[in-house]
This record gives structure tokens, sequence and C-alpha cells, in this order.
């Protein structure tokens, strides 16, 4: 077989989640093997999906914009666009960011509260 890939991938089992339509639909998916280029994922009937997604991993803490390159019964290849670094993001998702950042120091403050008391 004929390699076509630019870098070699890694064989991994990671828990994913493919998002689209401005994240606002999500498939969970199994991540089989991973790149700086691209990753081969596994969930139930990929033809349901656009060509252009995202690829959350949680245990990379990162989100990957992709390009679906092959689908087959239960399974598709997706290679990494490049992330444009220069985007303004909208004021929605700036409003967004400031209220989870605002939660996510509220819970630090209580886990820390919890766990002095005991």
């Amino acid at each position: 077989m004929i390699e076509r890939r630019r870098s070699a991938r890694a064989r991994v089992i990671y828990g994913g989640v493919i998002a689209y339509n401005g994240r606002q639909s999500t498939v969970d998916c199994v991540i089989r093997n991973f790149s700086p280029d691209g990753a081969k994922v596994e969930f139930h009937n990929p033809a349901l999906l656009p060509d252009v997604v995202e690829l959350l991993i949680a245990k990379k803490n990162r989100a990957f914009p992709a390009k679906i390159s092959w689908r087959q019964a239960s399974e598709a290849g997706l290679t990494f666009r490049p992330v444009e670094t220069d985007i303004p993001i909208s004021l929605d998702w700036a409003r967004r960011l400031r209220v989870c950042e605002s939660e996510r120091r509220e819970l630090q403050a209580r886990i820390a509260q919890l766990l002095s008391e005991h």
C-alpha cells in the first residue's frame, strides 16, 4: 500500500467529539490514530457529517479544524486544516468566554472552600 500521508500516525484510543454547524451540532467519536496532520475516527454513520468539521479532543484540550478526506461505513479520515490565528473572535464568543471564565473562578473558589473544610 502506498502511504500518502505527510506524517506517520500513532495508534491511539481517545474519546473525541466531531463538531459542525458552528459547534451547534456534535457527534461523539473514538479517535483510532492521530498525527499533527490528521486522524482516523470511528462513529455511527459518518455520511451524515459535512465535509468541514472540528475535532475536539478533551485529553489534549484542543480543537482541530478538519476536512473529511474519506468515509466508510463507521469511520472517516480527517485532514487537519491550518488555524488562522489573526481572525478576530465575535463579540458573542468573547462574552461567552468571559462568562465561562467567571464561572470557572467561582467553581475553583468553591472547591478550595470545600477542601479547606475537610
